[in-house]
């Protein structure tokens, strides 16, 4: 079973949106919030500058910092036999017409398809089988 990590970070736009406002909020920080509230000002400060750098970093930097990581497995390694609740496996075609049979569902339940084209598109999936 192979593991794989794979690390996203926010687009360079959405990094620049988040440096200018941590910017704005660094300037609020030492102009009106330490001197108003002494202590918690600092933190206030202090919070804003790591979201401004970080932000800047992921602006202006090559590789940036990711914000989410994503863990994936693969597991390759074939079922050989049915499992032991006496069940018996169900084909792979069988398990990607039963998501896109609730795909095509979802959709005309959302308006995007008239009974007509659910109809068509639904023996369309099950014709596959």
């Amino acid at each position: 079973m192979a593991r794989r990590n794979i690390r996203v970070k926010p687009s360079r736009a959405q990094s620049a949106v988040g440096f200018v406002g941590g910017l704005i909020f660094v300037c609020i920080g030492l102009f009106i919030v330490i001197p108003t509230f002494g202590a918690f000002g600092l933190l206030w400060t202090l919070i804003a500058v790591v979201i401004t750098v970080m932000n800047g970093v992921n602006t202006f930097g090559k590789k940036g910092i990711p914000t989410l990581e994503v863990y994936t497995e693969d597991d390759t390694q074939q079922v050989q036999s049915p499992p032991s609740t006496g069940q018996t496996p169900v084909a792979s075609n069988a398990l990607d017409a039963k998501g896109r049979l609730r795909q095509l569902e979802s959709l005309r339940e959302a308006g995007l398809l008239t009974k007509e084209e659910y109809e068509q598109k639904r023996k369309e999936i099950l014709n596959d089988l």
